[in-house]
């Protein structure tokens, strides 16, 4: 054990733990803050198969189907408890979940949204850094909270969805 602690120091609780408080406490103080992960968006091709496999396979208990034609899809929520898992499936040809599942003929992940305290200063903020937001200003999102997306292109790669929480 001794020979272990002499190879791998950086290794220990101490210097990991000390290392991660760092890490978080440079943070830049804001005007707003970020919450809980909201839910994983997934989109599905069959919305009636996706509803099936978490509520009567995986036993999650799961919403009703709520089409949001503003958005070209409709979604359904499964409850994790903790989080959710939104079921994402187009309303018409022009649904930029369409799209997505042109490209992804099995679908797959989507978009993750986190809650944010003031979703007016935190698309106000995130612009200003130069992250592009895919609307100029918050819509109504499923939760019927108001939502932005930001551009995958300058979140390494993945939709964020800001929920006003």
């Amino acid at each position: 054990l001794h020979q272990f602690k002499s190879v791998f120091p950086l290794l220990s609780l101490p210097n990991m733990l000390a290392r991660t408080v760092r890490s978080f406490a440079t943070a830049p103080a804001r005007l707003w803050s970020l919450g809980k992960l909201n839910h994983v968006a997934i989109a599905v091709p069959d919305m009636q198969k996706s509803m099936a496999f978490y509520r009567d396979v995986l036993g999650a208990q799961i919403s009703e189907i709520q089409p949001l034609p503003s958005h070209g899809v409709s979604t359904v929520f499964v409850n994790l408890g903790n989080t959710k898992i939104e079921l994402l499936h187009p309303l018409g040809e022009s649904s930029p979940i369409a799209n997505f599942l042109a490209k992804n003929k099995d679908g797959g992940i989507h978009h993750v949204c986190i809650e944010v305290s003031d979703i007016n200063k935190a698309l106000s903020e995130v612009t200003s850094l130069k992250i592009r937001s895919l609307d100029a200003k918050p819509k109504i999102g499923a939760h019927g909270k108001p939502v932005v997306f930001l551009h995958p292109k300058d979140c390494n790669g993945v939709l964020v969805e800001l929920e006003q929480a």
